[in-house]
């Protein structure tokens, strides 16, 4: 005896696997929670100073923000896959470095061309260099990004002597990525906003993303899936080196010379708050460039309204610091991780 079954056409109702979700749903409270934040940080700031919110103030915070941006984006795609990498703002000074200095040596014309392929070429080989030491030397992730700190640091200081080197601004390559805009908007943003568009496609509509998040959920799964993980990691360390030399060619024409310290130094605290803030579980299989690109947003809001008001910049480590931690202990309250240390 068959029972008659009434589709979800019939009944008019939509099956909810096909349900859509509304606008805020999508969002998800992580990222509701940081755009709540940053109104209240704009609002607050716009509040105590006229100009904060200003055409060109905004801009300013949209530049400053942009190394940051790249920085956190891809720490966003090696936090994924269980990984860190605590020496991006050093890499972005050899980046520096060796963009200004090659320039330097080449000369006008075609000097930008080769002081940017030698800059990026610079950053596949020690970005490279991190996944090749934590594969297959089997170094932890933080140590390993940690010793490549103080050596990427070490070895942008010795390149240039421990000095700013060259000066840049009278090529016309480096003047437009620094001070240039196109359709009202700074380069240095549209470059943020080409590399986040690529980098979400990337995670969320191909099998490499889906074999990212594998990797960060369950390495041992994923390896019984036959996904090749040892290349996977050595692939997004060079990512990295990549993305930070672009960063380092943007700090270089944005300042006009090759800077091994200054500029650099503290960036791998911000990128790690970013992506932290912005969703991304640091034990992996976690995390998004959209959350990622609010907490940037959020950072440089809360840097420059603290800068804008005069308060002194060592308040701005303390607040970056707290962020930090505010992060993480929302992330193990939301998975319900006990205490270290403590009965559940």
């Amino acid at each position: 005896m068959t029972t008659a079954t009434t589709s979800p056409a019939e009944t008019g109702q939509t099956p909810p696997e096909v349900r859509k979700r509304s606008p805020l749903a999508a969002l998800g409270g992580q990222n509701l929670s940081l755009i709540g934040a940053l109104v209240v940080v704009l609002g607050l700031f716009g509040a105590l100073n006229e100009n904060y919110l200003s055409l060109s103030n905004l801009q300013v915070i949209a530049e400053a923000a942009t190394i940051t941006g790249l920085l956190a984006i891809v720490q966003t795609v090696v936090i994924i896959c269980g990984g860190l990498d605590i020496s991006v703002g050093s890499q972005v000074g050899v980046a520096s470095v060796v963009s200004a200095m090659v320039f330097t040596g080449t000369g006008t014309g075609s000097g930008a061309f080769v002081g940017t392929l030698a800059a990026v070429g610079t950053g596949v080989l020690v970005g490279a260099l991190n996944g090749l030491v934590i594969v297959y030397g089997r170094v932890n992730p933080t140590i390993a990004t940690l010793a490549g700190l103080a050596a990427y640091k070490g070895l942008a200081q010795l390149l240039s002597d421990g000095r700013a080197q060259g000066y840049v601004l009278d090529d016309p390559v480096f003047v437009f990525l620094g001070r240039g805009k196109i359709a009202g908007l700074p380069v240095m943003v549209w470059i943020l906003v080409v590399v986040a568009i690529a980098v979400h496609v990337m995670l969320r509509y191909t099998d490499i993303g889906r074999n990212l998040y594998a990797i960060g959920g369950n390495d041992t799964a994923a390896r019984l899936a036959g996904i090749g993980i040892n290349k996977y990691l050595v692939a997004v360390y060079a990512l990295i080196g990549v993305v930070a030399a672009v960063a380092g060619i943007l700090l270089t024409a944005r300042t006009g010379s090759g800077q091994p310290v200054s500029g650099s130094e503290g960036l791998e605290l911000k990128a790690i708050t970013a992506a932290a803030l912005g969703g991304c579980a640091l034990k992996g299989g976690k995390g998004g460039v959209g959350g990622t690109l609010l907490a940037v947003a959020l950072l440089g809001a809360l840097e420059n309204g603290l800068t804008v008001e005069g308060i002194n910049t060592f308040w701005q480590n303390v607040a970056q610091g707290a962020l930090l931690v505010a992060a993480v202990v929302i992330q193990q309250r939301r998975n319900g991780e006990r205490a270290v240390g403590l009965p559940h």
